[in-house]
């Protein structure tokens, strides 16, 4: 960024120099909006979501109060019903709130199942509670494993979970460690089921993994951030079969369906339980005599007190594209992905992490360059391809044509994984894709 200055002034710049950094901001940023920037689940930039932002940020208003947030307390109160109904809780009842990610949204999970089980720890602090085991799988968000720290039960007390070779979790795995935990003395508390997993893609079996939370008693949380998109899309919405199941639910607008950063809802199936694990009652804010309904004011459910106005943007976005439109969106991307897993599994050069459709639009591929393709397996050769990837990221990089993310998972050393979310990728863009790491990797 050379020629770019970062520093703070005493005294102000003009506002030619002012209208000079904001070029120059954009010139060494990432083009995240661009159709063949593949690399992270939040892609795209949608119109009517940046008119949303930029009207909200007009606004600059607080989602604390309905006296000072009117309009969008009823959106998102109106909004988070539709999400709820679509999970399928009967008549949308329940509640939910907008919040800072998904990472927030599954901690929100964490602290609403501590309260419904053992309420006294807001009070009185975990050694109120006996010793609580959470679960979750081992291809899960770290998200989760964060919230097991900060809140208090130790990562210890998480307990990972084994996978299938699609990277869904197998419900006999977790049925066993309950045992041995409940054996232990301890109480297991909550369950994790991803749908959509971060590098995979996977979806977790959401109605087994139920019948053994109801079982138990334990509360069963379904982390959707990714995959929760798919519930908009008739084709797809199988795949999170049973969600309705769910205690809790988390769902990122801004990644599957293309609303702008930042947008992540976590919605919960019993009312009053937000409210009651966050009400701290101040005085100064939520006053219990005003002139109007004060249940809506939203900011004693919530951990923040100043929140953001994410809603506008979506309930903008779902007015102009409408149900159909998101789920147009959803298949189009899942289409896309089904195109490129069909060009590159029998192509010279590629190898599939694994040998089946996917089940999301990630798709996990080795490139294996000409130098490599007559070696045989082994720890040379392994040693060699898990730097492979890591270089085209950084040709990519270099010469600013495309972006897709790379990473190790368990033994297999780095491959790419492929992620569609952006509604203005072609074909065309796949194809770029394909011959971009065939001409970056061809040397290697």
């Amino acid at each position: 960024m050379e020629g770019f200055n970062l520093d703070l002034s005493d005294q102000p710049e003009s506002l030619e120099q002012i209208l000079v950094d904001c070029r120059d901001t954009l010139k060494y940023g990432v083009r995240t909006g661009h159709p063949r920037f593949f690399n992270q689940l939040s892609t795209g930039l949608d119109i009517v979501g940046l008119a949303g932002e930029w009207l909200t940020s007009t606004a600059n208003t607080n989602m604390f109060t309905y006296e000072i947030a009117p309009v969008f307390v009823l959106m998102e109160q109106l909004t988070l019903k539709k999400m709820r109904e679509i999970i399928g809780w009967p008549n949308g009842e329940g509640d939910g709130i907008f919040s800072p990610g998904g990472a927030i949204s599954n901690m929100y999970s964490v602290m609403i199942a501590r309260y419904k089980f053992f309420p006294e720890v807001k009070t009185k602090g975990m050694t109120a509670a006996p010793r609580l085991v959470l679960f979750t799988s081992e291809h899960s968000h770290y998200s989760i494993k964060k919230a097991s720290a900060a809140l208090g039960f130790g990562t210890e007390n998480l307990i990972l979970l084994k996978t299938d070779e699609r990277g869904r979790v197998i419900p006999a795995d977790l049925e066993a460690k309950i045992i041995e935990v409940k054996q232990k003395g301890y109480v297991p508390m909550f369950v994790n089921a991803t749908a959509g997993t971060t590098v995979y893609g996977a979806f977790d079996p959401i109605n087994e993994i139920a019948d053994i939370c109801e079982k138990y008693n334990i509360w069963l949380h379904v982390d959707a951030a990714w995959g929760g998109g798919l519930l908009m899309s008739r084709r797809h919405k199988h795949k999170l079969s049973g969600v309705e199941r769910a205690n809790s639910v988390t769902w990122n607008p801004h990644k599957m369906m293309g609303v702008p950063l930042q947008c992540s809802a976590v919605l919960v199936r019993e009312r009053g339980l937000l409210q009651g694990c966050n009400s701290m009652c101040a005085g100064y804010l939520f006053q219990p005599d005003k002139q109007y309904d004060v249940t809506y004011d939203t900011g004693d459910k919530a951990i923040q007190c100043g929140r953001h106005v994410d809603i506008f943007k979506f309930w903008l976005m779902w007015k102009a594209k409408g149900t159909v439109g998101f789920e147009q969106h959803i298949d189009k991307c899942l289409d896309l992905s089904a195109y490129l897993y069909d060009k590159i599994k029998s192509r010279e050069g590629f190898e599939m992490v694994f040998n089946a459709e996917p089940q999301h639009t990630n798709v996990c591929f080795w490139y294996i360059p000409p130098s490599l393709r007559g070696m045989p397996d082994g720890k040379e050769r392994r040693e060699r391809l898990h730097k492979v990837a890591p270089k085209i990221k950084a040709l990519m990089m270099e010469s600013g044509t495309t972006m897709v993310g790379y990473q190790p998972q368990g033994d297999k050393v780095n491959f790419f994984r492929m992620v569609i979310s952006n509604a203005a990728a072609t074909r065309s863009d796949i194809d770029f894709l394909i011959e971009e790491i065939e001409r970056l990797g061809l040397e290697l």
